[in-house]
């Protein structure tokens, strides 16, 4: 075995040693989405009457209820949560 393929070896040893073996997706940010697509730790919770996912407290501004998990609910006609 000449040198130079003795150290190609040890150089490629000691990266796979310092390579995560996996990255768990669980922590990753944005990870979480919802049934439908929504992403919960961003904020987002889906809307059944403007059929995309919405920030409550954005929308609650925008149209004028409550800043509330209820109201919310209410407004976008979401089964009782």
């Amino acid at each position: 075995m000449t040198f130079n393929h003795q150290l190609s070896l040890a150089l490629l040893t000691l990266l796979t040693a310092c390579t995560p073996a996996s990255v768990p997706t669980t922590n990753l940010l944005g990870a979480d989405r919802d049934a439908h697509g929504c992403i919960p730790s961003a904020g987002y919770s889906w809307c059944q009457r403007t059929g995309q996912c919405e920030r409550p407290w954005e929308l609650a501004a925008k149209e004028g209820f409550k800043r509330d998990a209820d109201e919310f609910n209410k407004y976008c006609g979401n089964p009782g949560r």
